[in-house]
């Protein structure tokens, strides 16, 4: 998989968004290893620009690595100053799950009550609500009753 190639205005773009980023992965006296690459990939999945600091002394080596990166998980190459390469990838697109059933799932609900007096502080309350109850006005939680049909429609059926 060949590299990204970026325009240069898209690299100095690069360079100051990754100029605050701490190194993400740091690669050792083993130098570039299976295990290095899979956590360098998945942290171009989670982030998609990262750095990367080498703590080898041989300039010539940590170029060879920057390339192979950059290859191998067909990343950008943004930068390389001293021991730290900066990599980016696009973050890929999650897949949202479709649920088969239609049945609601419990979720965590936060409710904020103020005070009456402004004062003190609000008063927060996480609460889990299952799939058949809702939150009401005053942060009461009711569970959802049957529609009701009307007798019109019910003879019918």
């Amino acid at each position: 998989m060949p590299a990204i190639q970026l325009t240069p205005a898209q690299r100095k773009e690069k360079r100051s968004d990754a100029h605050h980023l701490d190194p993400v992965v740091m690669i050792g006296s083993d130098g570039l290893t299976p295990a290095v690459l899979k956590e360098v990939d998945a942290a171009l999945k989670a982030h998609g620009l990262i750095k990367v600091r080498i703590f080898s002394d041989d300039r010539a080596n940590r170029e060879a690595v920057f390339a192979s990166l950059s290859d191998d998980l067909s990343a950008a190459p943004i930068q390389h100053i001293g021991k730290l390469l900066v990599l980016w990838r696009p973050i890929p697109d999650k897949e949202d799950a479709e649920r088969k059933d239609n049945k609601l799932s419990p979720r965590v609900v936060k409710i904020v009550k103020f005070s009456k007096s402004g004062n003190h502080r609000p008063q927060v309350n996480k609460l889990r609500i299952l799939g058949n109850e809702r939150v009401a006005q005053g942060g009461e939680i009711k569970r959802a009753r049957r529609r009701l049909t009307s007798v019109k429609k019910s003879a019918q059926d």
